[in-house]
Order: C-alpha cells, then sequence, then structure tokens
C-alpha cells in the first residue's frame, strides 16, 4: 500500500499529464485548496486522492511513477 500523505505533489507533475495550470487552478478553487501553498510547496497526494476527481487520482499516480 501506498502511504501518500508522504508524496508531494507539485505542478512539474500535472504539466507531466499534460493538464494546463488554468484548469489545475480551477480545481484548487472547486476543492478549497490553497493554490499559492501548491505553487510553492506542493500538496501531499492523500489530499488530492481524497477529492475523489479522476483528474486529480491520474496526477497523482504518475507522481508514484515518479518516486519509484
Amino acid at each position: 500500500m501506498t502511504d501518500d500523505s508522504q508524496l508531494i505533489i507539485r505542478m512539474d507533475d500535472v504539466r507531466a499529464v499534460k493538464m494546463c495550470s488554468r484548469g489545475a487552478r480551477a480545481f484548487f478553487e472547486r476543492h478549497g485548496l490553497n493554490w499559492s501553498e501548491f505553487l510553492a510547496n506542493g500538496i501531499a497526494a492523500d489530499k488530492l486522492v481524497a477529492t475523489g476527481d479522476p483528474m486529480a487520482l491520474q496526477v497523482v499516480e504518475a507522481a508514484r511513477g515518479r518516486k519509484q
């Protein structure tokens, strides 16, 4: 089992799956997540997983691959 609280998602992970910053920013707003904090420090993957959003899960999956 993966410990997603230790995996930090950054903007590079969003770009790696060909998603745009405009859409990512809108996603953060919809889910009450801090966009500026994300840009500065990233976000724990488990917070994105908790949204259940398929696109967020795609970003997390890509980041898991980066970690290995």
